[in-house]
């Protein structure tokens, strides 16, 4: 809109509107009486304010005609004065025609054309008239439509008709220094281009969000332009209805100066039908379009400018932090900031949601609330693909043998002090190959992998997720590799412990290529090694078949950590600490007890159904409890009780 004051424009804009009508008033008056046609025509409006009338805008960016922007302020008439339905009947002969038609435009209005008629003219292209229903196409109602009337007369409301899908950019953060000069490689794209579909389509790509449009707005400031946002997601997929939104948006892109920004961060792979709405939008829409992804897509016709858009440096990172929590809180919690900075690569919008909660919250100087709130912060996009587990086991409950408890600690140590290694002694400037933190769990089901992991999550304060592998390996030729790449994208924010649960189902024996498929299937565990490589937090992997898995395979991993099934004593040690303190017990013999040939996880679920075996009868635990319940999760093993093992048990 203009510069100088809107009312004064409004007062100008409106005073030239009247004298634009006047001259149509004039030639309806005529052709309805020969009489009038001596008089005078009105003198033409004219304007001195430097911003133009809203009429010589729609002109000029829809390419009107002196005829078509005639027939416009027609339609325009007979909604603004209430004397043009009797002059559109007088012109017509005809009492009942009471509206304006193309055969009342082709016989009143000066230079008339017939291809202002024609779908392809900018009148019905444009959908600046709508035509309604009559026997004849030039006998039809013509309708100035609603935006388009609004517009003329200086308010600037948005289509309804878009309003449920394209909504205003809301306030973003000031760009970034990486950030600003993203958005200016873009400005000097578009203010380098012919325009229209001459401009090219810009693909902002990254894993940030808040960034991307920080970027989007950025760039269409420095242009002119508004910023208005779609969401992939809610592409209509019927292809009239696709062509609708994106002629009706073009319009509104011209009337209102406006860049389309398509959110397409959460566009699923599998909804085909929005995968090609979206490609379909980006080929034709006109005009400015931005597109957020979280990696390139192909354009197969228009021109494509893809820009990277990274995830702050760790000296933006500080800035970003210093401006969310305030310059003395940052530099009072600067030791736990340099720990926060090294472990979470969060965003522009984590930083700034995460500062806000601890503000809200009254805890900005509490060292442990800013690490649990960049947790948080990083949590969204793991959740619908992996299950979080709340870890609650400690060093304590680990019984294992010192040298593979050593193994751990040392695991829990290069996760710790990867950021001194990698980044202050100059180990990451040689390549991000092999700096992930990876390590193998193997051994019989129920000898503590899992408890191991949780264990690691709850040294190291870091989320646990279990990998359902139901929903990574797929049957489809590149749907694992797909789900995959899921998974270790939205885990590298928050540096979270991956823990793929028998891994051996997705991780074996890479085949001997006979087929297209065994071809894919070896892409999929190279890539995932290439992940894993890469991946800057801790990837566990547990299998209880350790020789299932590919020699290459276990070679690039960083530790092997072998759980051995448990000795006499080790059984012993876990009946010993497999009873909360809470817990009443009597009687009970840890020597005979460790007899039981079972694993921990097996132990723990005897020891928990002898617990509300005995609860129900309202007395302790003793051995009668445990040998009932020996014998159900005996037969659930499959296996015999044997006497060797429960004799001397009950008395």
């Amino acid at each position: 809109m203009p510069n100088e004051p809107i009312d004064l424009w409004r007062a100008e804009n409106q005073g030239y509107l009247m004298a634009a009508l006047a001259e149509v008033r004039f030639a309806l008056d005529r052709h309805a009486s020969e009489e009038q046609a001596a008089e005078e025509p009105p003198k033409a409006p004219e304007w001195d304010l430097p911003a133009p009338p809203a009429l010589e805008v729609v002109c000029q960016r829809f390419g009107l005609s002196p005829f078509e922007r005639a027939v416009l302020l027609l339609g325009a008439g007979m909604e603004l004065d209430s004397g043009f339905a009797a002059r559109c009947a007088a012109a017509q002969g005809d009492p009942a025609r009471r509206y304006p038609t193309f055969s009342l435009a082709l016989a009143a209005l000066p230079e008339p054309h017939w291809s202002a008629v024609s779908p392809a003219g900018p009148l019905r292209y444009w959908r600046l008239i709508d035509v309604g229903t009559g026997p004849t196409l030039t006998s039809s109602p013509l309708r100035i439509d609603e935006r388009v009337l609004h517009y003329l007369t200086g308010l600037d409301p948005w289509d309804d008709r878009l309003a449920g899908t394209i909504r205003p950019l809301g306030d973003t953060p000031d760009p970034i220094p990486s950030h600003q000069a993203v958005a200016e490689g873009i400005s000097s794209a578009f203010a380098g281009s012919a325009g229209g579909q001459g401009f090219p389509v810009v693909q902002l790509c990254g894993g940030d969000p808040a960034a991307k449009r920080s970027v989007a707005a950025a760039a269409c400031a420095a242009l002119g332009l508004r910023v208005q946002v779609l969401s992939a997601g809610d592409l209509p997929t019927m292809p009239s209805e696709l062509a609708e939104t994106i002629r009706l948006w073009e319009r509104e892109a011209a009337l209102s100066g406006s860049a389309l920004f398509v959110d397409a961060d959460d566009l699923e792979g599998s909804d085909a039908a929005r995968e090609n709405a979206l490609s379909h939008l980006a080929e034709e829409v006109r005009g400015v379009v931005l597109l957020a992804v979280r990696e390139r897509r192909p354009v197969r016709e228009r021109r494509l400018l893809a820009f990277d858009v990274p995830r702050p440096d760790r000296e933006e990172q500080g800035d970003l932090w210093r401006a969310a929590l305030g310059s003395e809180v940052a530099a009072s919690l600067d030791g736990q900031l340099d720990a926060v900075i090294s472990q979470f690569q969060l965003g522009i919008g984590g930083i700034l949601s995460a500062g806000a909660q601890l503000t809200l919250l009254g805890e900005t100087s509490n060292g442990h609330s800013l690490w649990d709130a960049c947790r948080a912060q990083s949590r969204p996009r793991l959740e619908g693909l992996a299950q979080r587990i709340e870890p609650v086991a400690d060093w304590n409950d680990l019984v294992l043998p010192e040298a593979q408890k050593d193994t751990l600690r040392e695991v829990a140590a290069q996760v710790r002090r990867r950021q001194v290694v990698y980044e202050q002694w100059g180990f990451a400037g040689r390549g991000s190959r092999g700096l992930g933190v990876s390590a193998l769990f193997a051994g019989p089901s129920g000898t503590g992998k899992t408890m191991a992991a949780e264990v690691l999550a709850r040294e190291l304060r870091l989320d646990l997720y279990r990998i359902d592998l139901s929903t990574v390996v797929s049957k489809y030729i590149g749907e694992t590799e797909k789900n995959l790449r899921r998974v270790f994208d939205a885990a590298d924010e928050g540096g979270a412990i991956l823990l793929f649960d028998e891994a051996d189902a997705l991780f074996g024996k890479r085949s001997e290529v006979k087929d297209s498929h065994d071809r894919y299937a070896n892409i999929e565990v190279s890539y995932l090694l290439q992940r894993m490589e890469a991946y800057r937090g801790l990837a566990i992997l547990t299998t209880n078949l350790k020789d299932s898995l590919d020699s290459a395979f276990l070679r690039r991993l960083r530790f092997v950590v072998q759980f051995p099934f448990p000795d006499v004593e080790q059984r012993a040690e876990i009946w010993r600490r497999i009873f909360p303190d809470e817990t009443p017990t009597e009687g009970l013999d840890l020597d005979k007890l460790a007899r039981l040939g079972v694993a921990g996880g097996t132990i723990r679920n005897i020891a928990l159904s002898a617990a509300f075996l005995a609860a129900d009868e309202g007395t302790p635990v003793r051995m009668a409890h445990l040998l009932r319940a020996a014998r159900s999760e005996y037969v659930k093993l499959e296996r015999s009780l044997s006497d060797a093992e429960t004799r001397g048990w009950v008395a």
